[in-house]
């Protein structure tokens, strides 16, 4: 997070940069590393669709692109769960709460394994028919469904780092995960093209070349973890659910989770719309919509360090940060949005051509850039302003605002607007109206809900 001469002037005059000093720095300098650790993580399925686009066929491409919504609802469960344990984790190291974290730390590791294991259960069960409902194409549905079968078993695997990524960077640490990325991605590259050039696989290949990834990863978090010293590490003996933790941690990732979850649901129609054009605009759809995980991502570090030093700034009492933390990293995510969507759109074809060597589909994937590019700076005010929320606590409230706001709007567009209309620009633009709808009363309930703890804390004092 910072440089070894800074990190430690800051331990020698007992200093913590989440609670202390500029936040303007100090917010960039956190988020950077954890920006490159959120890419890297989407480099494993981008790894995944540009090598099979470019080595392998456009069919084993639309496979691995039919499953990219259902692998975000999945993943995108297990990072809420990881902001909910950020969140708490923040509190009580701010609060200086030694065992409160402990036992906080040792049930989120136990809650985050589990719920891998049983998404990675529910996927191999159920992935032909949750695919069929997506009204995948005859001629990708067994690669589909076998990647994605594939990619499940490294469910367990994304729960343990997601759980590990929240925990050190709740304390300050946002360069480990990076490296260990690093290596993992690394070593996903090199076995995807092993795996398709080498071993002429397709899809399947890929999608072994993720999990064997993210174990690596998973197992490097857990290693450094049980090896600290702090009151953030792991211990065998203390592994366990704590009375009031499980219900305390679920409370702040549950909402978060089922968040995410319920957002790659309302995208699930998006992509049973997409799925009724022919073969090459849905190859099209999947190669554009890795800017989106790339943006998104960029984003959400962004996000995370608003929840992280608001969390710890709302533990050490530091009312005058809080809001502050909220303001600052609202900025920093609205102009990374803007920055990002306007150099897609410029260099829209070359960035797909990095998955795909056809022009036809290149020339789909553009028609979704060119609206897209200009639509992820708003998000910014809705998932902002939801970290705002759960850095003080309130979790449920935004869940709900957005299943209203922007998940049920989304499934109403896609069954008026769309269907009328039935164009794929008519399909896109449903991004950036819900986006704005959800975030004003993001915004409204934020404020009201600062304001009623704020007058809790000044009445209590």
């Amino acid at each position: 997070m910072l440089g070894k001469s800074q990190e430690g002037s800051l331990k020698a005059e007992g200093q913590n940069p989440m609670t202390q000093g500029s936040l303007w720095k100090n917010i960039f300098l956190f988020s950077i590393p954890l920006m490159l650790s959120q890419l890297l993580q989407v480099m494993f399925n981008m790894a995944d669709v540009a090598v099979v686009g470019k080595f392998s066929s456009a069919e084993a491409l639309g496979s691995v692109g039919s499953t990219t919504t259902l692998v975000s609802l999945f993943t995108g469960f297990l990072i809420g769960m990881g902001c909910g344990v950020n969140v708490r984790v923040a509190q009580h190291l701010g609060a200086k709460q030694k065992q409160e974290t402990m036992e906080t730390v040792h049930t989120a590791l136990l809650i985050c394994v589990l719920a891998g294991v049983v998404i990675s259960v529910l996927c191999l069960v159920l992935a032909e028919g949750m695919l069929s409902m997506l009204n995948t194409k005859p001629d990708l549905m067994d690669g589909a469904v076998l990647y994605f079968r594939i990619y499940a078993l490294g469910m367990p695997a994304l729960g343990i780092f997601n759980f590990g990524n929240a925990v050190l960077s709740a304390n300050g640490d946002t360069k480990r995960p990076l490296m260990y990325l690093t290596i993992a991605g690394v070593l996903n590259v090199i076995l995807n093209l092993f795996f398709v050039i080498v071993c002429h696989m397709a899809a399947d290949g890929v999608a072994l070349a993720s999990i064997i990834s993210q174990y690596v990863s998973a197992i490097l978090v857990l290693w450094h973890m049980f090896r600290q010293k702090d009151e953030c590490a792991l211990r065998l003996h203390q592994i366990r659910f704590y009375k009031g933790k499980t219900k305390d941690l679920l409370g702040l990732g549950l909402p978060a989770g089922i968040q995410n979850a319920i957002f790659s649901i309302a995208n699930l129609f998006i992509q049973s719309g997409v799925n009724s054009f022919d073969s090459t605009m849905v190859a099209g759809n999947s190669a554009a919509a890795n800017a989106d995980s790339v943006i998104y991502n960029v984003m959400a570090a962004f996000y995370t360090a608003c929840s992280s030093f608001m969390g710890q700034n709302w533990g050490a009492g530091k009312r005058d940060r809080v809001l502050k933390s909220y303001f600052v990293s609202l900025i920093y995510s609205f102009a990374a949005g803007a920055i990002l969507g306007l150099a897609l759109v410029i260099f829209g074809k070359e960035f797909l051509s990095l998955f795909t060597n056809e022009p036809e589909v290149v020339e789909a994937g553009m028609q979704r850039i060119r609206i897209m590019g200009y639509s992820y700076a708003v998000s910014a005010f809705m998932d902002c302003t939801i970290s705002a929320s759960r850095g003080i606590g309130k979790s449920f409230g935004p869940t709900l605002i957005v299943i209203l706001g922007s998940c049920v709007f989304r499934v109403i567009w896609v069954y008026t607007i769309f269907a009328h209309f039935h164009t794929i620009p008519s399909l896109y633009l449903l991004y950036i109206f819900s986006w704005a709808i959800t975030a004003v009363a993001e915004i409204v309930y934020f404020a009201a809900s600062y304001r009623r703890t704020m007058q809790f804390f000044i009445a209590q004092s």
